[in-house]
Order: structure tokens, then sequence, then C-alpha cells
């Protein structure tokens, strides 16, 4: 390993084989870090993080694939130890692999989804900031990235697996900004809008404008060793960047109104969705 590498950051990202993680990988790349591509080997199925690869070496990055699969048992410090092995350390790490889970309503919602759905979501993520801390612990300006969606703020109709997957993602991630601040970890949220099938009939003929690539800046700047902000939840897509943060008004008397100030609240992730997406295609 050169000196020029020795001293290059490392980020891992989860779920990095195509879409929003893919996009993720990339932009890390292109900020001069060097990557451990994670995403699951299936049967028979394209080997994603080795494209994902190829596409970060052509455009003169350094890259490597892991293959594992985030719940399965030992993963976590076996993709921490292949990081390791291959660039020296570890500053990044970009928790992005998840699934949506099928739609159900809420009083149907079979309890062996609701677990498929928390095991990859959550607990995944929960072991991997394990096995990594050790090593982000030993870095300057090390960051974690939790991405999360805005269903775990306002929930979603169809998806309460998901949505509250998402919801215990956020409540940890917030809890361990406050306990890392003495090590100088920066960790927060990014909730991304993007083209992905869970958005399909509600953003037809804007795929350009929801493009995964759009929301890559959000990602190299919370992962950037400037960046100087932690506990911080942040909506990003189409090129629109929100901050994000569960309010309280005043005291007021039960039942009564409640003053929010500019904030503005949401019936759901849809409706939060549609809010961002016009406001997107206005400034387009």
């Amino acid at each position: 390993m050169s000196e020029a590498e020795a001293k290059q950051r490392v980020a891992l990202v989860t779920g990095a084989g195509k879409g929003l993680g893919a996009a993720f990988a990339r932009a890390l790349a292109a900020d001069g870090l060097a990557v451990m591509v994670n995403n699951r080997q299936r049967e028979e199925a394209a080997d994603s993080a080795a494209e994902t690869v190829a596409a970060i070496e052509a455009a003169g990055g350094r890259a490597a694939a892991d293959r594992h699969d985030v719940c399965a048992a030992g993963a976590a410090g076996a993709m921490v130890a292949a990081t390791v092995a291959a660039f020296g350390g570890l500053d990044v790490l970009v928790l992005n692999a998840g699934i949506t889970g099928p739609v159900a309503k809420a009083d149907a919602l079979d309890e062996a989804v609701l677990r498929e759905v928390m095991e990859t979501n959550f607990f995944a993520n929960t072991a991997l900031v394990r096995a990594a801390l050790p090593q982000l612990r030993a870095r300057r300006a090390a960051r974690i990235v939790f991405i999360s969606s805005t269903a775990g703020l306002h929930g979603l109709k169809g998806r309460p697996a998901y949505a509250a997957s998402k919801g215990a993602l956020n409540g940890y991630a917030l809890s361990l900004a406050d306990e890392l601040r003495r090590d100088g970890i920066g960790v927060n949220v990014l909730m991304p809008y993007a083209a992905t099938p869970m958005t399909a009939g509600t953003a037809d003929g804007l795929a350009d404008l929801l493009a995964p690539e759009a929301v890559g800046p959000a990602l190299s700047w919370l992962a950037g060793v400037d960046c100087d902000v932690t506990g911080e939840i942040w909506v990003a897509g189409g090129g629109v960047f929100r901050r994000a943060s569960a309010v309280e008004s005043p005291s007021i008397p039960l039942g009564g109104h409640a003053d929010f100030g500019a904030g503005r609240r949401f019936r759901g992730a849809e409706a939060a969705f549609a809010d961002l997406l016009k406001e997107a295609s206005n400034d387009a």
C-alpha cells in the first residue's frame, strides 16, 4: 500500500449494488474515498457489487466488493474486517441496506414479516455499528450515516413494518449521536427520495429529477471531514434538501390548537413526498 493509499479515507456502504446505494458509493469514491461495496449476492443474479466496483475503478477510484447478507450471523464483523484488510481502516459507515416488506394493513400484519423487516432495517444496522466503532474511534473525523425514510417520521399507509423499522432506526441514530459526541464521530440520518419501485406511480415522468445521483451531495456532505453537524435528520431528493425533526408545541389546553411555527406536519410519508416533489418540480 502506497503512502497516499494509507492516508486515504475509507467508507463501507451497505446495499450498494444498485440504486441509491450504488450512487452513494460512487459519490464517496468521487470525493476521494476508498469504498467497500457491500451487496448481498443472490443465486443466479448479476454480481451487482462487482458492477459498482467496476464503475468506480473505471472512473479512477479504489473499491472492493463484499457480498455478505447484512443479516447473516457474523456478517457485521466480517464486513468490517474485510474493509480494514482491503484498505487499512474505516472512516465512514453508510448504513443503506434495507427492505420494504409487503403491503399490508397494520391489523393484518404477520408478525414474521414484521420481524424480518426489523432484522434487516434495524438489528443488522446496530450490529454493524457495534462492529465498526473500534475502527471508527481510531480515525479522525469518522462519520456514520443512517439511510432512513420519512415513513419513520410520518408513518406510511400499507407499510407499517417498514415505517416502524425506520422509526426505530431514527431513535437509535439520534441516541448514538449524543453518545459519540465526545469521540468526535458525526452521526446523522439521511432520508432520500429517488425513483424506485416503491415510488412507482407517484412520480411518473420525473425519473431524471429523482435520479439517485441527486441525493449524492447530501451524503457527501454528511460523510465529509468538514461536516460539523451531528444528531440531525436530513431529507433529500430532486435537488431539494430539508431538515426534519420531531417537535413539541408550547403548552396548550388539552385538545387545543397547536402552533408549530414555520414547520410543516404531514399525514403520512406519501404526503411529505408529494410536497417535496412539488417543490423540486417548481425549482427544476
